[in-house]
């Protein structure tokens, strides 16, 4: 389980003592605040605060004094303007913290995304808890010939079952080993000093407090296909929180940001040539291979 019997008690605590507030609320969002979104196989995600709409996106960009009498089709509209033409400011009015628990190597992807804050759970003053990352059969996979950071097809069922077996014998081992180097009454070590036997793939948790704009670019980027799996199923869940918390926004993110593709100015010059009739190649489109297989896999639908 992702949660203890604990943590849930907690969770129904607050869920249980709502606050009156004269700043503007999502409905849909007081329903799922605090709630845990189980992923992976012992993380989860869950909301534990947010400021703003898809209407603070609306105000701050007309710097309006009040919620606006705009129709909704008309704040849509400009929310997808903002979007097209990649207004950042507008979106930065609003902001979400969540509570994320999720594997140490996960964590180390993540904070590559700098534009947020963060607090991460302390092995210096608490010890960790014995749970570790391990993949499903499906996602142990060999290593991608021709992406150096991606994985390909799955290994087979023998294999897969191997490699799961280390996996759980190396963690396991290291976190005995773990709690051998904290006994008061053996070695005694500091715990800042015994974390550091732990494999990558034992679970950590944080607060993470960022912006709609920098969250959209983390998802854009995480919930790509080329993404690793581990981190792209925690922005696949973010997704469907963004949808209930600023449905607006989300649609017109989907559209200009997730479904689309960015022509170079030179793909754009192979683009005009093929519509005014001429046949275009890639060796005499003025592109890469690459650019051209990248630019093909969009518009041909080839690989």
């Amino acid at each position: 389980m992702a949660l203890t019997s604990e943590q849930r008690a907690e969770i129904e605590a607050q869920r249980s003592e709502p606050q009156l507030t004269s700043r503007p609320t999502v409905a849909a969002m007081e329903n799922l605040l605090f709630t845990p979104f189980e992923v992976l196989d012992h993380g989860f995600l869950r909301v534990v605060d947010y400021m703003g709409d898809d209407g603070a996106v609306v105000q701050a960009a007309r710097v309006s004094y009040g919620r606006g009498t705009k129709k909704v089709s008309e704040d849509a509209g400009l929310i997808r303007y903002l979007m097209r033409h990649r207004h950042s400011t507008p979106f930065e009015m609003c902001e979400i913290k969540f509570h994320v628990k999720l594997p140490v190597f996960v964590a180390r992807q993540w904070i590559r995304h700098r534009m947020a804050s963060v607090n991460e759970y302390s092995a210096r003053y608490s010890i960790l808890d014995r749970e570790f990352y391990l993949p499903a059969m499906d996602q142990v996979a060999a290593q991608s010939s021709s992406n150096r950071q991606g994985r390909s097809d799955a290994l087979d069922a023998d294999t897969a079952h191997q490699v799961l077996e280390i996996l759980r014998r190396d963690a396991s081992q290291c976190y005995d080993d773990y709690e051998s180097l904290l006994n008061p009454e053996g070695m005694g070590l500091a715990r800042e000093l015994a974390r550091i036997n732990l494999t990558l793939n034992t679970y950590t948790q944080w607060y993470w407090k960022i912006d709609l704009h920098n969250l959209m670019h983390f998802l854009a980027l995480r919930a790509d296909p080329h993404a690793q799996y581990e981190i792209r199923v925690y922005a696949e869940k973010m997704i469907e929180i963004l949808k209930t918390w600023v449905p607006a926004t989300a649609a017109a993110f989907e559209e200009y940001r997730l479904g689309a593709f960015t022509l170079s100015a030179g793909m754009l010059k192979v683009v005009r040539r093929r519509l005014a009739g001429e046949t275009v190649t890639q060796e005499n489109s003025g592109l890469t291979k690459r650019e051209w297989s990248e630019m093909a896999a969009v518009l041909d639908g080839a690989s």
